[in-house]
């Protein structure tokens, strides 16, 4: 699904150098390395604090542990995501309130957003899914409207633009109270290892993460709150400063793979290619085609057999995972989300992406509509 090893390649002097610095220096955790890459990151999203951590599941949990919830408060979240978005939340004792999803962008729908509000509700945590922003102007009038917080688990979108409907443009994972993000080595902006950070432009919010994320301390030996141990070691931060300088282009090779998938599928029946809104720019973390009397699972394996990776995400939402059972979310009904599981499908998609990769797969794809013609 991602080459690592031939981008590796294309900066594998300057990665070498700044690994090898950081070897000779023995500064391992939060030297130099890490407060470069947090003064270019925030310089980067154009947000005022950017904390560093261990990884993005750990991001999640430090926003949440930051906005003071009690355990029974509840975050209304879409089904559709990867499970660390709501997994975080059951560990602090929250409920998640599982919502519908829109069918043509895969993000949380804003309508469903306000009729799940309850007495009980304190945040709502949309999920720029694939690569494709949420519609984050009606989502920040809904928690504006309803006093409630808003964490961007911006994960996958990392280096999207956002365009506000005062004209404004704004990255995402900056807009709402908190965003946090991921830097898994398969991520737009990946390191060789975990990693993620958290930004916020409320500088009381950045303080108290900053505490939640060095074990609760802001004067060491002094513990305030309780808190964890994460942090983004001086590696990655080395690795992520190269690959940071980067991120737009790695975007850009992303986007043209795309358009060659949308060209592609443009004119073959039963399939849709992602939506591109007009408020947001996708950055193609994953590229995910919709089948309509098209067997999904048979195509999977048919491209397994023909080398082609491909992988399905999600096939089972999080409101029907076991781990939720507990919260009654298995009544929930999500037809949109379940309809989804069904009929997606993501195929490669990275920066190193050759020609003649691209028309394997789509002859291999072809081929597979011919014989069930």
């Amino acid at each position: 699904m991602v080459d690592l090893m031939s981008q590796y390649q294309d900066i594998k002097p300057a990665i070498d150098s700044a690994i090898a610095s950081i070897l000779e220096s023995a500064q391992f955790i939060n030297g130099p390395e890490v407060k470069s890459f947090q003064s270019e990151m925030e310089d980067y999203l154009g947000v005022k604090h950017v904390i560093p951590c261990a990884n993005g599941t750990d991001a999640l949990q430090i926003a949440l542990m930051a906005l003071g919830l009690k355990p029974g408060d509840e975050v209304i979240t879409p089904s559709f995501t990867y499970i660390a978005t709501t997994e975080v939340m059951a560990l602090l004792g929250l409920k998640p309130i599982f919502v519908e999803v829109d069918r043509d962008t895969f993000c949380i729908a804003p309508d469903s957003i306000e009729v799940a509000i309850s007495s009980k509700t304190k945040a709502i945590v949309p999920v720029h899914l694939y690569g494709q922003a949420a519609n984050m102007d009606a989502i920040m009038a809904i928690a504006k409207k309803y006093d409630l917080f808003v964490i961007e688990d911006n994960a996958q979108a990392i280096g999207s633009d956002y365009s506000h409907e005062n004209g404004k443009t704004t990255k995402t994972g900056t807009i709402g109270d908190i965003g946090c993000t991921s830097f898994f080595p398969s991520k737009n902006l990946g390191c060789y290892g975990d990693g993620g950070a958290i930004c916020t432009n409320n500088d009381e919010l950045a303080d108290k993460m900053r505490m939640i994320a060095n074990h609760g301390q802001s004067k060491r030996y002094y513990h305030d709150v309780v808190g964890c141990n994460s942090r983004l070691d001086s590696i990655q931060a080395a690795v992520l400063r190269i690959k940071l300088r980067k991120l737009d282009g790695y975007i850009d090779a992303r986007r043209k793979v795309a358009d060659h998938y949308d060209n592609f599928f443009a004119n073959i029946p039963g399939i849709k290619t992602p939506v591109r809104t007009e408020y947001s720019r996708h950055v193609f973390h994953q590229y995910t085609l919709t089948f309509e009397g098209i067997d999904r699972d048979e195509l999977n394996q048919f491209l397994a057999d023909r080398d082609v990776p491909s992988m399905i995400y999600y096939p089972v939402p999080a409101h029907k995972q076991k781990m939720f059972e507990s919260f009654g979310s298995g009544e929930t009904e999500l037809p949109i989300t379940d309809w989804l599981t069904h009929r997606v499908i993501s195929l490669p998609i990275h920066t190193e992406m050759e020609q003649d990769q691209l028309d394997y797969i789509c002859s291999s794809i072809e081929e597979f509509l011919k014989i069930k013609a």
